[in-house]
């Protein structure tokens, strides 16, 4: 069994503590961690001023295994990570030949002067290691002391994350303060709420001691962890118990692992060499971007149109003008209309289209702010479906997302039947 190892992320920034600047490190950091079977114990975010950062290193360094540091290595004045810790460590700075000629490279091969300033991120305290950063210029730091590790990375997530991935989890899991494999088994669901999930797996849970279940709701998603903290079941056990929660979740199971909704659509309409169009409103193209971000989404997705107001549903899309006096942009009509004009006009198998009131304005008695209408033209038939989200603006549009793609991965898996859900 793995012994748990006290690590502490210190995040620096001063555009974390404003706001400015979403703190991702804490996320991946975390996630890639827990993967591994250890949690962090601590995230501290604080600013770049020297004194606050000596302060905060000493006191996560005299309690922790692992400390690691996040931002603070680039070439300009608020730059004080490097130094300071150098400093707390008692140690001087050692200028790293071999870092400058990356240094210098890079900038060449980006046209542009390397300023002596550029150079500071050549010096590293005495007695560590250098981590190379192939998509940057500051280099990350590994020092080990007193079986004591600290891990020092620049700030930008580019750099960052393969930095971590590719160096400092091998050497963590090598030095054994992360286990090799993976640590628990996930599963993630799609329609169903946290409680319901709960009440309804429970009985297979109950049957298991020493089983750690943890879950996690995102927007009409609920993952759960399985896992055993005492090491007293083996992970092909977690498995089979993750495969019975999936027989009996049958439609609401999402996947294993980390797959996400518009994989599982896609790996199914690859498969079955199926097209997908999609014509959004509301959404803005939301839906378009999600199946974007997969590599090789050509082979299925054919495209999509954004039409937000009612002259481009018209000109785009020839949704009649006649259907949306008389209906309303935001109706069950419109939906399905804009998901047959979107298959035809872009040669689609499947055609998915979102027309709704996102707020804060907008909306009518009938249908108040948060109404989403969702078309879905199949091979076999069209649909619509309405349903009403609460919350800000954002909240409602990706709330919608996740509903209309759930909803045409409910009906994919029932495409050898009548194709409706």
């Amino acid at each position: 069994m793995l012994t748990q190892k006290r690590i502490e992320l210190i995040t620096l920034g001063e555009e974390l503590l404003l706001g400015l600047t979403e703190n991702t490190h804490l996320t991946f950091i975390g996630e890639h961690l827990g993967r591994h079977g250890v949690y962090l114990q601590r995230n501290i975010t604080i600013p770049d001023d020297a004194e606050t950062i000596g302060r905060q290193f000493a006191e996560s360094w005299e309690r922790s295994d692992v400390v690691v540091t996040t931002g603070g290595l680039g070439p300009t004045c608020d730059d004080r990570t490097r130094e300071t810790i150098a400093e707390i460590l008692g140690c001087e700075l050692i200028f790293h030949s071999e870092t400058e000629k990356t240094i210098k490279e890079r900038f060449e091969r980006f046209g542009r002067p390397v300023t002596p300033n550029n150079l500071r991120q050549a010096y590293y305290p005495e007695g560590a290691e250098v981590i190379a950063n192939p998509n940057g210029t500051a280099p990350g730091i590994w020092f080990f002391r007193d079986g004591k590790i600290l891990v020092m990375l620049p700030g930008p997530p580019n750099e960052l994350q393969p930095m971590f991935v590719d160096s400092v989890i091998p050497r963590l899991v090598e030095l054994g303060f992360l286990s090799a494999g993976e640590a628990y088994v996930q599963v993630k669901t799609a329609g169903i709420g946290e409680s319901a999930l709960e009440t309804l797996l429970q009985p297979i849970f109950d049957r298991h001691e020493h089983l750690d279940v943890a879950y996690c709701a995102h927007a009409g998603q609920v993952d759960f962890r399985l896992s055993s903290q005492k090491g007293n079941i083996k992970k092909e056990d977690l498995e089979a118990i993750a495969v019975e929660c999936r027989d009996l979740l049958e439609d609401d199971f999402l996947g294993m692992g980390r797959i996400s909704m518009v994989k599982v659509i896609s790996d199914y309409l690859r498969a079955n060499e199926l097209g997908l169009a999609v014509a959004e409103s509301c959404t803005g193209g939301l839906v378009a971007s999600c199946f974007t971000d997969l590599p090789g989404a050509s082979k299925f997705f054919t495209g999509g149109i954004v039409c937000y107001g009612n002259a481009s549903k018209v000109e785009l899309l020839d949704v009649p003008e006649c259907l949306l006096k008389q209906h309303g942009a935001v109706s069950a009509e419109a939906a399905v209309a804009m998901a047959a004009a979107v298959a035809e006009r872009l040669d689609a198998d499947y055609g998915l289209s979102l027309t709704g009131f996102a707020g804060p304005c907008g909306g009518n008695a009938e249908n108040p702010v948060g109404t989403i209408f969702i078309g879905l033209h199949t091979p076999k038939g069209i649909w619509s479906k309405r349903i009403n989200f609460p919350g800000s603006r954002s909240v409602v549009k990706h709330r919608a997302v996740n509903a209309a793609l759930d909803w045409l991965r409910r009906v994919l898996i029932h495409h050898g039947g009548n194709g409706a859900y």
